[in-house]
């Protein structure tokens, strides 16, 4: 099936509605054993990462499935892992519409949704109903923030409540204080504000680690718009906490790729192809920083199948897609996993 077809058929419709009817369909070919039909078999390269068995090195990037709405339906395009959210404590609908804009020149998007999902509550029963969770071989990354309403000083209360609900679900859980379109999250990235966040997390984190008899990885996930001194001192932070994982890197506020573009002045982050020299600068400190001492996860502008490699040179162990997988399609799964295998840079 041509995928490209189906591509500019979607794109004739609002951003959102085609994003969700997208998502739609990617489940009921799933339902109707059609999963074939736009997407490659994907072979086994697995990797040991955080003590995790990875079917392959290929992952999808939180906030394409914000509530889990679809993991049956993403696994059967050969992911290695998914990752869903962000979520957030209570329900909560993001920011005003329109907030997601294409850029198809510049293999791009544009996006300020700002945390809408449905709360973790009804996040943690989707997953328990799902088929996904009956194969044990299946990783299941699980991305926590707090609530738009939620202030700065206050913002552990919320991600210890996320961290409580999903850790019995999750394979591994991901921190995220970069996001630029929830207002402060970002500040919690800052030195002092980092090490309390974390202190308070870790400590639940283990005590959940013996009440569950189980350990779950610990990720956070950062932004690219930070100084290299900054990569520097969260890098030391994170190593300083025993964090397990670090994702590098979230979306950019910097839209000076696409100024000339007629949405390259909306407000939000920047996914897609711009990103990926602003993000692989970021991916190559952190990862010389904290190389041996945690995995590191590389995000952001991954458009063909040597991009991941790249990032994989740079230091990732795994790698992550979101803007490629919408502009190119599952292809690129299938591109990516066999580009990381060939060791093609």
């Amino acid at each position: 099936m041509n995928y490209r077809l189906i591509r500019d058929l979607l794109f004739c419709l609002p951003t959102e509605p085609s994003h969700h009817l997208s998502l739609q369909s990617i489940s009921l070919l799933q339902q109707w054993n059609l999963s074939s039909l736009i997407a490659r078999e994907v072979n086994d390269d697995p990797r040991e990462v955080m003590g995790i068995r990875f079917p392959n090195p290929v992952g999808l990037a939180a906030g394409l499935d914000k509530d889990a709405n679809h993991i049956d339906g993403f696994s059967a395009l050969g992911f290695g892992f998914i990752e869903v959210g962000t979520v957030t404590p209570r329900p909560q609908p993001g920011n005003p519409k329109p907030r997601l804009f294409r850029l198809p020149r510049q293999q791009a998007i544009i996006n300020r949704m700002g945390f809408n999902n449905a709360g973790v509550d009804e996040m943690v029963k989707r997953i328990r109903r799902s088929k996904f969770r009956d194969n044990p071989g299946n990783v299941l990354g699980i991305n926590i923030g707090k609530n738009f309403d939620t202030p700065v000083e206050s913002a552990l209360t919320d991600y210890l409540t996320c961290l409580r609900k999903v850790y019995k679900v999750a394979s591994y859980i991901v921190v995220n204080i970069s996001s630029p379109n929830t207002p402060g999250l970002r500040d919690l990235q800052q030195a002092s504000e980092l090490a309390r966040l974390l202190e308070g997390i870790k400590e639940e984190h283990a005590s959940l680690k013996i009440r569950h008899q189980r350990h779950v990885p610990l990720v956070v996930k950062i932004a690219p718009d930070m100084t290299d001194d900054e990569f520097g001192q969260v890098s030391a932070q994170l190593i300083q906490f025993e964090i397990d994982g670090v994702i590098v890197s979230n979306t950019t506020i910097d839209h000076s790729a696409v100024a000339a573009d007629r949405f390259g002045k909306e407000k939000g982050g920047l996914s897609g192809a711009p990103l990926f020299e602003k993000s692989n600068h970021a991916l190559a400190l952190v990862a010389g920083e904290v190389r041996g001492k945690l995995a590191v996860i590389g995000v952001g502008g991954i458009n063909r199948g040597e991009d991941a490699q790249v990032k994989i040179a740079l230091g990732a162990d795994l790698v992550q897609i979101y803007t490629g997988f919408i502009f190119k399609g599952p292809t690129l799964i299938r591109d990516a996993a066999d580009s990381i295998r060939a060791g093609v840079s």
